[in-house]
């Protein structure tokens, strides 16, 4: 049935609790979905199975979600479910009796158009503190980017693509006194390594990325027919190779929805859910500027109804300023095998609220496949103790789909006519390249008024031009043709006549 906003809704069945003295269900109140949320533990212990049962759960009651898919099994949202024995003995133990395979409504996106629709933004939309991130800029060379940016704004030039940026660090280097004095010192070198960085950038694949149409957020934010939220699905299995560029994206993403969205305070349930997998590519050498930019906004897009869940192996890979703000907790077993490992299990044992029926340090070794330690936030925002949980199947496919599926659920997609085909308007690249033209012709017209002598035109005409009538040089001086030379020495020679003529009338000489 629709779900129409202000309805109560019903809270998402995470799973049944183990624990020695209880045995109730677990669950997360939508209310309180938007407090954000962290899904940790080793490879193969489920995190990715948890994922999609939170995603269809939100889905249902119609929350839209957004998520990467880094190996590719996420894509089993579009596609429903297969019965097992295995899975049926799961959904006994767990008395979901409303259980039934079904796919959730998916759309697939890629930076690169291959695996979803395009994802694209502008170069000024990126901004020069995540451009130059990406780049992997040092201070003096993102102050030159900053440069850039404000002087495509002074000057009314559009930065939509990576070709625009590069068309402004020529104009750059050709004014670069003239800039250095009104901006602030512009170096070769710098303008050098931006330009080297954006062929590296390039050779990627990222001038795919910068363009248009840009990415609408409200396309993030969709929900079907039937009241169900759409769920997104990034394929980042090929974007994870490159980490920076990975972790700039979405945290760009982020950004412009908490600068987008407009306050509105605590909902029912969340206007979107945002989930982060491998989340300590966003924070591995991150300047302290980067990181206090990121706790700003997860504190407060809380407040614009949008919930972010971090994914990674470690609790500890997320920041404590920024882990102290997520109230949702999922912890899937993690083996103290070395040091890292055993600091890992105390940093996790010591973030939730204690139960008294659970060593929590223990547990988190001894968890088996599918089982998390939970504590999710109650009445009144207070969070659970945390509960040894059996973590319950999502209803769609666990695994990947086959390339037919995904070109059926994208053939259906709503966003498809709008993004699938790229739009290359006039931007900086294309009104700078116009001024140089009308540059180079008003250079010319003087060129083509000095006379009869230019008329020739290139080529063996030209040349030949040349050698009857002359040519101008170019520094100006003027060479002259074979015409001008024998009307010279014919000036020449009949000026000798006329005055030897003239002196012989004068003293008496003979004609």
């Amino acid at each position: 049935p629709r779900i129409h906003p202000g309805t109560p809704m019903d809270p998402l069945f995470v799973g049944k609790a183990i624990t020695t003295e209880t045995s109730g269900n677990v669950v997360l109140l939508p209310k309180y979905g938007n407090r954000h949320g962290l899904v940790a533990g080793a490879t193969g212990t489920g995190k990715t199975v948890t994922l999609m049962t939170l995603a269809e759960g939100f889905s249902r009651i119609g929350v839209p979600v957004f998520l990467a898919d880094v190996k590719g099994d996420v894509s089993g949202l579009a596609v429903p479910g297969a019965s097992s024995e295995k899975l049926q003995a799961r959904i006994a133990q767990l008395g979901m009796a409303d259980y039934r395979n079904e796919a959730a409504p998916v759309v697939f996106w890629d930076l690169w158009g291959k695996s979803g629709h395009p994802v694209r933004t502008t170069v000024s939309e990126m901004g020069p503190t995540l451009l130059g991130r990406i780049l992997e800029l040092n201070d003096t060379q993102s102050g030159v980017l900053d440069i850039v940016f404000k002087l495509a704004d002074d000057r009314g030039l559009l930065l939509l693509d990576l070709e625009d940026l590069r068309a402004l660090l020529g104009l750059i280097a050709e004014e670069r006194k003239d800039i250095s004095t009104s901006y602030g010192l512009v170096s070769t070198q710098s303008i050098g390594a931006i330009q080297r960085a954006l062929l590296r950038l390039e050779q990627e694949g990222a001038d795919l990325f910068f363009g248009e149409p840009a990415l609408e957020l409200s396309d993030l934010m969709r929900t079907t027919t039937d009241g169900r939220g759409v769920v997104n699905i990034l394929a980042a299995d090929q974007l994870i190779l490159k980490p920076k560029l990975y972790s700039s994206f979405l945290l760009w993403l982020l950004s412009e929805l908490f600068e987008t969205l407009p306050e509105v305070g605590d909902l029912d349930k969340p206007k979107l859910v945002f989930v982060f997998d491998e989340a300590h590519l966003l924070f591995d050498d991150a300047p302290p500027a980067l990181r206090q930019r990121i706790e700003q906004v997860v504190r407060i897009i809380r407040s614009k109804g949008v919930g972010v869940y971090f994914c990674s192996q470690f609790p500890d890979d997320v920041p404590d300023e920024i882990l102290g703000q997520l109230g949702n907790r999922f912890q899937h077993a993690l083996r103290a095998f070395t040091p890292r490992d055993q600091k890992a299990v105390k940093t996790a044992a010591e973030t939730f609220v204690a139960n008294p029926a659970l060593d929590v340090a223990k547990a988190i070794g001894q968890l088996g496949v599918g089982e998390a330690l939970v504590s999710t936030l109650q009445d009144k925002g207070v969070p659970m103790p945390v509960e040894h949980t059996l973590i319950a199947p999502p209803r769609c496919r666990m695994g990947a789909i086959t390339d037919a599926e995904r070109q059926q659920v994208r053939a259906g997609s709503p966003v498809g006519m709008k993004y699938d085909t790229r739009v290359d308007r006039d931007s900086a690249a294309e009104m700078l390249a116009k001024k140089a033209e009308a540059k180079a012709g008003q250079a010319q017209a003087p060129e083509a008024k000095a006379g009869p002598e230019d008329a020739g035109g290139g080529g063996i005409g030209g040349a030949l031009h040349d050698f009857l009538f002359g040519s101008t040089g170019p520094r100006g001086g003027k060479r002259d043709g074979v015409v001008q030379q024998v009307a010279r020495n014919e000036a020449r020679r009949l000026g000798t006549r006329v005055l030897r003529g003239v002196l012989g009338g004068i003293f008496g000489g003979k004609r």
